[in-house]
């Protein structure tokens, strides 16, 4: 109910996942969901963020996920803040995923391998993770790989309007309509994928 209150209309509601924990995960999101109140102004939906995984494991735990009726599935990218994995953004694009999250350590090479899947790639307001959001914009930009604007909230605190989100997505290079397209970007694909 804090996303309604500040002006948001979808998000999907994800945990972090690995092998250790994906079975519940999966299982408390989509009970969670399903008892969302349909008449409700907000829609929630279901996601999962596959996190600190050892290279070859997006693959088969994404097909997991999205076999278990998870709609959003997000991958914890190469970050300078948490270090991954060598070759997590790689792996995490060849895998059946929907957003790449703070990639801040992407080639341009994925990023190409991102708009040729229609991997979002994020634009972020968590501290620490927003510090490449330019890098990242630049690389997907020059690649036509998509972006989203995400707050990547784990605590209240960290969720904020639609308005200053936009504000971070300005930060990182991007002008007033370049912000408007990701947005319309996002509801086409949620419309695509029949969750509007």
């Amino acid at each position: 109910m804090r996303y309604l209150a500040v002006g948001y209309k979808v998000i999907a509601i994800t945990d972090h996942a690995d092998y250790s924990n994906i079975g519940t995960a999966v299982k408390s999101i989509l009970d969670f969901t399903r008892h969302w109140p349909k008449n409700s102004k907000i829609r929630v939906l279901p996601g999962i963020e596959l996190t600190h995984l050892p290279v070859t494991q997006f693959k088969p735990l994404a097909l997991y996920a999205r076999r278990q009726g998870i709609k959003i599935i997000v991958a914890h990218g190469e970050t300078p803040v948490e270090p991954v994995a060598t070759g997590t953004n790689r792996s995490a694009l060849e895998a059946d995923i929907d957003i790449l999250a703070h990639p801040g350590m992407i080639t341009q090479d994925d990023a190409v391998l991102a708009g040729k899947k229609g991997i979002f790639l994020e634009i972020t307001s968590r501290r620490g993770h927003r510090d490449t959001n330019a890098y990242v914009a630049r690389r997907a930009l020059k690649a036509k790989a998509r972006l989203i604007l995400n707050n990547d909230s784990h605590m209240p605190e960290d969720i904020i309007t639609p308005e200053r989100l936009k504000g971070f997505g300005i930060k990182a290079g991007l002008s007033v309509s370049d912000v408007d397209c990701l947005y319309r970007g996002v509801e086409e694909f949620l419309k695509r994928k029949k969750l509007l």
